[in-house]
Parts: C-alpha cells; sequence; structure tokens
C-alpha cells in the first residue's frame, strides 16, 4: 500500500504547504537527503498554536502542536518529492519547545511530531532526535520541528 493510501485510510489530511517566512526555502534535497527547514504549527483552522510550556499551555497541546508541525514536514516533503512514497526512512527530528526555564517535558512534548512519523512510515519511521527548550520561537510559537529523511531515487 502506499503511504497516500495508508494516509487516506488513517484520516490523516495533510495542510497545504507554508510558505517560507523569511530567505529559506522549505526542502532542500542532496546525497539522497532531504533537509526539511523548521516547521511550526498551526492547527486545523490554519491559526498559529502560540504559547510557552510551563507559562500558558500545557504538555497535551504541545504534543497536538508538535504533531501538527509533523503534519507540514509531510505536506512539504510531498511538495518537493511528489509523492511520500519516495521516503525511504525519517533520519532525525530536531525539536524546538517553546518553555520556562523550568519546564523538562520537552520530550514527551516532542512525541507529537516523533509518534505521527512512525503512524505514518512504520519502522522506517523510527527516528534520531533531539528535543530542545527554548525561550521563544518565531512569531510565539509553542513548537517548531525540523528533519532530514533519507529519500528514494
Amino acid at each position: 500500500m502506499s503511504i497516500e493510501q495508508h494516509l487516506i485510510d488513517s484520516g490523516i489530511v495533510l495542510p497545504e504547504p507554508a510558505a517560507p517566512v523569511a530567505s529559506y526555502v522549505p526542502v532542500v534535497i542532496e546525497g539522497g537527503l532531504a533537509y526539511v527547514s523548521g516547521q511550526i504549527p498551526f492547527n486545523a483552522e490554519g491559526a498559529l498554536m502560540l504559547g510557552r510550556m510551563g507559562e500558558h499551555v500545557d504538555t497535551a497541546f504541545g504534543q497536538r502542536a508538535a504533531e501538527r508541525c509533523g503534519l507540514m514536514i509531510l505536506a512539504q516533503l510531498k511538495a518537493a518529492l511528489g509523492s511520500l512514497d519516495r521516503v525511504e526512512r525519517v533520519v532525525k527530528l530536531g525539536v524546538f519547545v517553546s518553555s520556562t526555564p523550568d519546564f523538562t517535558e520537552q520530550p514527551k512534548v516532542a512525541n507529537g511530531a516523533s509518534d505521527l512519523m512512525v503512524k505514518v512510515f512504520g519502522e522506517a519511521g523510527k527516528h534520531a532526535r533531539s528535543a530542545v527548550g527554548v525561550p521563544v520561537l518565531p512569531l510565539g510559537v509553542v513548537v517548531e520541528v525540523d528533519a532530514i529523511v533519507a529519500i528514494r531515487g
């Protein structure tokens, strides 16, 4: 079964790929890898998911935001590759979590994106990962996620 069909069967709807908000491109393909620029979370209605972990929002909200970043990563990959069937393996995710100094659940927040990759790609979705807390993210979003993905042809 194709990844595209798996998405349909799983009820996963990809958002429209977001345009860059500064001087960069969403995806660079080099040496069999796709480097996906940091993606920020938009909810299902298209609004930014804002806040700071440990201050404004809870871990469950952060997980949903990380999952929305993961969906945007998939949307950017589909736009760049033509099909998600070209994904060979998710190699690494970098997850940045806007959080207070005493918030320590960044790995739990990051699971929102990680679990999505495994749901979509199975074993090929298991990846290395960084999950770090930062004081602020672009536009006030709660999470930003970037990716390195091995691709076919």
